[in-house]
């Protein structure tokens, strides 16, 4: 009997321990794993920053405002020296992001390079956004941002709040250098 229960705690230990490392890193590992790495820049900035408070806002964008907690950026800035760093990081998020449970919002395409806007959550009660966008030349950017039950009909209104906005990239540090070009 009690090689039996040996056995079975054996047993129990080794599929607890295959199938943690058979799971995928998740978007927020991955943010705490390279923010201290030196080829990415890091950086939490508060939904204040946004500095929206100043410029007439419909009632849905202030909704949406009110919604938001936070955006965490994380960018890979690619260098002569780090491109293959460069294409292990950027196949990792791929990975990341190819998981099930982030919805797909839309892609972008643009002279900057290509990217994709996911969320979690419900389509009406979003929890989180990621904006995931990559240049060849320049690096990529992962860009998360928190809140709670965020409704997309009023973030893509927020979204035309912020480009019609006077918002200073400046404020952002390396960030705002790196999202200029």
């Amino acid at each position: 009997m009690k090689k039996v229960t040996q056995s079975i705690v054996v047993i129990l230990l080794a599929v607890f321990a295959l199938s943690s490392c058979a799971s995928t890193q998740s978007l927020q590992e991955y943010y705490v794993d390279n923010s201290e790495n030196p080829n990415f820049i890091s950086v939490d900035v508060p939904a204040s920053i946004l500095k929206l408070e100043e410029t007439n806002l419909s009632a849905s964008q202030k909704e949406a405002l009110g919604s938001l907690r936070k955006l965490n950026v994380l960018a890979f800035k690619k260098t002569a020296t780090n491109a293959a760093a460069f294409k292990e990081e950027k196949a990792k998020v791929n990975n990341i992001l190819k998981d099930k449970r982030f919805n797909e919002l839309m892609k972008l395409n643009s002279s900057y390079g290509k990217g994709v806007i996911k969320y979690l959550g419900d389509d009406d009660a979003i929890d989180e956004v990621i904006i995931y966008g990559s240049s060849k030349d320049k690096g990529f950017a992962l860009v998360r941002v928190l809140g709670k039950n965020m409704n997309p009909a009023h973030l893509a209104e927020l979204l035309q709040a912020i480009q019609s906005a006077d918002f200073n990239t400046d404020n952002l540090g390396e960030i705002g250098a790196f999202l200029k070009g």
